[in-house]
């Protein structure tokens, strides 16, 4: 029996829960859970705002462990590897995404946490091939959220070949923000944070950035014109987006990482006249995953964490509903 925490209820608390996961599959392996990061796609599964959460519902897809268990048919993996895993604990593995080896946008992924219990327990169960080594000297208790938030933030570096001398801003510094200034200054970008708090001026200089602007200053935004190779967007709120296009140099692109929920609403002709372009990307792939944990551990790249034990997860949880977490929340044993 898997020991774990789910929730019964739309921002119901979550309660400890047993099940029995059955055999293990030829292709899966198991892991022994050590960490595991609460991130605010848990909180969506939880409450069920996308409406596809099945109660009860086990979330957390930010997991560090030891595999325990290997299936069968598991040749790349073997028992106690150190391991993470993140938002996919599967893929269908034949359609031309998975053959291109972008699992990532594999239409019939299965999520951890959608459909499938996560790591908010003692134990998790995925496919192999969703399971990514972790090199040795990467800090363990804060490396969670590298597998949700900072592939995220890392995996448009890779995809649109952003270059050492890209002048590249982000917008919002929180729980991906942060990690963006990271591997951006690291990337050798020149980094700008748009940040909406003085407080969060000086830590985002020791963070990466080599400049910041303040999101609520139109007027300092439009002298930005023209400026930006790259925006990366990590919130999800809605902003006056007009605003932001007219920092990006001719061939700049926009890009989405935060899910803002209303549409955007855009000046064509801010695109056409300076063929911009308006994009959006969700986590990488096992592949850029593991890319990413090499880039990480060489430039020591870490999320910035609270921790809390597993038997205070609803005290976990309740914190990062208050938008006070800085930056991330993780679990621990």
């Amino acid at each position: 029996m898997i020991k774990a925490y789910a929730a019964h209820e739309p921002q119901g608390k979550l309660q400890a829960f047993e099940y029995d996961p059955g055999a293990l599959q030829p292709h899966e392996v198991e892991i022994d859970v050590q960490f595991c990061g609460i991130c605010h796609s848990d909180l969506s599964v939880i409450d069920n705002e996308w409406g596809m959460t099945q109660y009860p519902v086990v979330a957390g897809h930010e997991v560090v462990g030891t595999i325990s268990q290997i299936g069968d048919h598991v040749k790349d993996l073997k028992v106690g590897q150190t391991v993470g895993l993140g938002w996919h604990a599967g893929y269908c593995n034949v359609c031309a995404p998975c053959h291109a080896g972008d699992h990532n946008l594999c239409a019939a992924s299965q999520a951890t946490i959608i459909g499938h219990h996560g790591g908010f327990a003692d134990k998790v169960r995925a496919e192999a091939n969703s399971v990514v080594p972790i090199p040795q000297g990467i800090d363990l208790e804060s490396a969670g959220p590298l597998f949700c938030g900072g592939v995220t933030v890392f995996n448009p570096l890779v995809q649109f070949n952003i270059q050492p001398t890209d002048k590249v801003a982000v917008i919002g510094i929180g729980g991906l923000g942060h990690m963006a200034l990271q591997f951006l200054n690291a990337w050798g970008c020149e980094v700008t944070a748009f940040t909406s708090s003085d407080d969060k001026k000086q830590e985002a200089m020791e963070m990466g950035a080599h400049h910041t602007l303040n999101s609520r200053d139109a007027k300092a935004i439009e002298a930005a014109a023209g400026r930006f190779d790259l925006l990366i967007s990590t919130v999800n709120v809605k902003l006056d987006w007009n605003l932001y296009l007219g920092t990006l140099k001719p061939r700049g692109r926009l890009h989405f990482v935060g899910a803002t929920l209303e549409p955007l609403d855009i000046n064509v002709f801010a695109l056409i006249m300076a063929q911009r372009t308006i994009s959006g990307s969700p986590v990488g792939s096992p592949a850029t995953i593991s890319k990413m944990l090499e880039f990480a551990q060489r430039h020591d790249i870490k999320p910035v964490i609270e921790k809390f034990s597993f038997d205070r997860i609803n005290e976990a949880i309740d914190r990062l509903r208050s938008g006070k977490a800085h930056y991330r929340i993780v679990l621990h044993r």
